[in-house]
């Protein structure tokens, strides 16, 4: 039998970071890949969707091109060509990480890891099965898409996220239960695809974990675009007519209605993947695996992270997870925990960092905010990318900085300014030092803090 110091479960971004920075730290390790190198994120989420944002930014940007002074009389897509980039994509990135493995001299196993107490794991694939010993266990075997039980479900087709980056046609209408990260993404898509897209959102806004502002904002944004929104309402059952797919959607109110469809994306969120760790016996938190501070599960040497745990279900949530799971195995102590920024890749994009406005005031902050317009920012209005604004929440006597929010294009990339700042335990003043170059979208940001401190010279 193998011994290792360390072995993972599942090669996501949690896993097969956690598995790099273990090797580096000089523990031998054991990565059980489950389906796929990547996990989720790379195979099925995080990248397919932003690789086929991007071929639908293109047609955006070909559909307004006339705006620029460019006249381009006719294009058209291909939906298999697009799916076919996507592929190609995975590809590469996969292959690199297959390279960090070597590189690393980590051991992959292709299968699937079942975990035992005494810290076995038993691995099955390809028709054989391989049983290796670890002295430590990282679970991250990630998530799944949660499937609600209703009235007809099982006899329509339905998409989730990790099968629609696969579509073979670009269907003319799609109801897209949920107003999630995942569901606005990809009715952003399909807009662009020209499908007529409609959204069904329980709670009483789409983006409900999101400042309000923001989530308010991009329902404009997505209506003026076409997209179809109902909040405060649910999908109560489906059926089948003719080819057509019946949706029914009840209201607050009670109010009854249905939408016919060629097409249905269930995106209502994501349950852990529980696969190989049934028996093991460690606690729980309500679906997810309960861990204390250093990420150690209530069974001793078995640390769990990532999607497995709540919080933050996101990639890079995932990889800091791993980093500080390795850390305390490894005998030191983990950092203070960082600020983990919210990107939603819709057109505009949404981007924050810390904590909302209503989280603010429920834990009892005395706040004051400032929120100022990239209408009038002067590369904004170059680029004639004018749709958003920055939004700065503070605490108010002394100016410690509690969340940021972003809304316009390419905020995903200016995010880090401010998660910066907040991993710092920054100070307002201090931003409105900080010399932002002209011409730039982020200097809207330091403007923000400026008209805060009541100094502001664009803004008031």
């Amino acid at each position: 039998m193998k011994c290792y110091n360390l072995a993972i479960i599942g090669a996501g971004p949690g896993g097969y970071v956690a598995a790099i920075r273990a090797a580096k730290e000089g523990l031998s390790v054991a990565l059980v890949s489950g389906d796929d190198l990547g996990g989720t994120c790379l195979n099925r989420g995080c990248i397919p969707s932003k690789t086929m944002l991007k071929h639908v930014e293109v047609i955006e940007n070909i559909k307004g091109a006339k705006t620029y002074g460019i006249t381009v009389n006719d294009f058209s897509f291909s939906i298999k060509d697009m799916v076919g980039r996507k592929t190609k994509v995975v590809k590469t990135l996969k292959n690199g990480i297959k390279a960090l493995m070597k590189q690393n001299k980590i051991d992959v196993f292709d299968g699937i890891g079942t975990v035992n107490k005494d810290k076995t794991v038993v691995i099955k694939g390809g028709g054989s099965a391989e049983t290796i010993q670890a002295d430590n266990v990282i679970l991250a075997n990630g998530s799944k898409p949660f499937i609600p039980t209703l009235p007809g479900i099982d006899a329509v087709d339905y998409y989730t996220s990790d099968t629609i980056f696969d579509i073979e046609e670009v269907p003319s209408d799609m109801v897209i239960m949920g107003g999630g990260v995942i569901g606005l993404e990809i009715a952003c898509i399909f807009n662009s695809l020209d499908t007529n897209v409609e959204i069904v959102e329980m709670a009483d806004r789409i983006l409900p974990t999101e400042d309000r502002e923001a989530s308010d904002y991009m329902k404009r944004e997505l209506s003026k675009k076409g997209i179809g929104i109902q909040t405060d309402a649910k999908i109560t059952g489906f059926s089948k007519n003719g080819r057509k797919t019946v949706v029914e959607v009840e209201s607050a109110d009670s109010t009854k209605n249905t939408l016919e469809t060629d097409s249905v994306l269930v995106a209502v969120g994501r349950e852990p993947n529980l696969t190989g760790i049934e028996n093991l016996g460690v606690t729980f938190d309500g679906k997810f695996v309960k861990v204390d501070p250093n990420l150690q599960t209530t069974v001793d040497g078995i640390y769990a992270i990532g999607d497995l745990i709540g919080g933050y279900q996101l990639a890079h949530a995932a990889s800091e997870e791993g980093i500080r799971a390795v850390t305390h195995i490894a005998g030191s102590a983990p950092p203070p925990a960082s600020p983990i920024p919210r990107c939603v890749y819709t057109f505009p994009e949404v981007a924050s960092v810390g904590m909302t406005e209503d989280q603010a005031k429920k834990h009892g902050y005395r706040i004051r905010t400032k929120k100022v317009d990239i209408a009038a920012n002067g590369k904004a209005i170059a680029a004639g990318e004018t749709s958003g604004f920055m939004k700065l929440i503070s605490e108010e006597k002394y100016g410690e900085m509690l969340g940021v929010v972003m809304v316009g294009a390419h905020v995903t990339e200016m995010i880090s300014q401010a998660t910066a700042y907040m991993h710092l335990e920054g100070m307002v003043e201090e931003l409105d030092t900080m010399v932002f170059p002209h011409p730039t979208v982020s200097e809207a940001l330091g403007e923000a803090g400026s008209a805060w401190l009541e100094k502001g010279i664009h803004y008031s």
